[in-house]
């Protein structure tokens, strides 16, 4: 029985072709023939380390880039009260709170000002209007916290803590970065 030939096959061809056929049994070649590729050379492997690598990778900056708990907590906090409107406290003690205790008026035009509690601390909100800018919201904690200065994009809003004049940390979150620009100027600590 002749197979298929190749007109490019030499006489030498066939002849190894043949001799092939017959030193072997039909079927699958003896396993010894077969090249062991080490186990990290196997393609599939490569793609699911290469896969749980990228993963990894994505997971950690998500993590990195994540705000601390007590800005999760204000942005959460923030979402919840963000149509609430009224004034449920006075100016004064805000004030002293924002660390603006020589200033007669709040800045901005002062939407909410009240009371609230952030992850079981009491947290003192003002929520006003600043016309280069936007709304903001600012956060101003009755207790001294840990919470260094950093700012990010986290829940579809902008946040950033900042040092205030009296050396305590505020949280302020808005919907506009240029909003956080000009809050800061009224609330930041002066730079030295």
């Amino acid at each position: 029985m002749v197979q298929d030939q190749d007109p490019r096959d030499s006489e030498f061809d066939l002849r190894a072709r043949a001799e092939l056929a017959l030193a072997y049994e039909p079927g699958q070649p003896p396993g010894h023939l077969f090249r062991n590729a080490p186990l990290l050379a196997r393609r599939g492997v490569q793609l699911t380390i290469a896969a749980l690598l990228l993963a990894g990778s994505g997971a950690g900056a998500v993590l990195a880039l994540r705000p601390p708990e007590l800005v999760r907590g204000a942005i959460e906090h923030e979402y919840y009260e963000r149509t609430l409107r009224g004034s449920f406290m006075e100016e004064r003690p805000l004030l002293e709170h924002l660390g603006l205790g020589q200033s007669k008026a709040v800045p901005g035009f002062p939407q909410l000002m009240r009371p609230c509690d952030i992850e079981g601390h009491l947290v003192y909100h003002l929520t006003t209007f600043f016309e280069k800018g936007g709304m903001v919201t600012v956060f101003a904690f009755d207790e001294p916290v840990a919470l260094k200065e950093a700012s990010g994009w986290w829940g579809n809003v902008y946040w950033q803590v900042v040092t205030s004049r009296e050396g305590k940390p505020l949280v302020m979150v808005a919907q506009k970065k240029t909003a956080l620009a000009v809050a800061r100027a009224s609330f930041a600590k002066p730079p030295a």
